[in-house]
């Protein structure tokens, strides 16, 4: 797999907190709802960045701008955060489609159930981090995400679980930046299927693993 992202700490707070840190071999076209680096445009790392459960920082951008800074990463980059301890990541491929998921499922919710809005999310969060291996267009891109959060739906249905997801998901999705551009990214097609098959055995296999998040250990 040729994007292995290195586990490393960030002394805060008096603790050695984890973190994955994805140094990318060139720049990557990527989309993501994270809150460092969401959008569509050209990144050139990613870190997924474990937070104590108590996490209430209202700025998660500046957070995860400080931290790629402690690490000496320049440019543009993607940043997630999770309250999940990052060391049991769980990656999935499915020919050069590969997917890194951490997988916390303390709070999940059907994402179109009635409710009152917190003020504050509870930081379990899955977050996915999905490359691809060939140029996905604007739209393809887009459409991946969809995809891949569709067989995150069906992992959590086949787990038991009566939900979607968590109010504090986020994806990404990288593929290389030259090349002809893929047109589609459903399920159907060839390159959305791939990242939904990742996608789905990494959300089963975390899903299916104890765990005790890092600042409840």
């Amino acid at each position: 797999m040729p994007f292995k992202p290195i586990l490393t700490a960030r002394p805060e707070d008096g603790e050695s907190i984890p973190l994955l840190v994805w140094r990318l071999p060139a720049p990557m076209r990527a989309i993501s709802s994270a809150p460092l680096g969401g959008g569509i445009g050209q990144r050139e790392w990613v870190i997924n960045a474990t937070v104590p459960m108590s996490y209430a920082r209202d700025d998660p951008h500046a957070h995860l701008t400080s931290l790629a800074s402690g690490l000496g990463l320049d440019g543009s980059g993607v940043g997630l955060l999770t309250g999940v301890d990052v060391t049991q990541r769980v990656v999935a491929a499915d020919g050069a489609a590969e997917v890194w998921a951490t997988v916390g499922l303390g709070a999940p919710i059907l994402a179109a159930a009635e409710r009152e809005i917190p003020r504050q999310q509870t930081p379990g969060t899955i977050n996915i981090v999905a490359f691809a291996g060939v140029r996905l267009s604007d739209a393809a891109l887009v459409n991946a995400v969809a995809t891949i959060t569709e067989a995150k739906a069906q992992a959590l249905w086949e787990l038991g679980l009566a939900a979607t997801g968590t109010a504090t998901d986020a994806v990404a999705v990288l593929c290389p930046t030259d090349g002809p551009a893929e047109p589609y990214g459903g399920p159907l097609s060839p390159w959305g299927a791939r990242l939904a098959r990742a996608a789905h055995r990494a959300i089963l296999e975390g899903g299916s693993r104890p765990k005790i998040p890092w600042s409840e250990r």
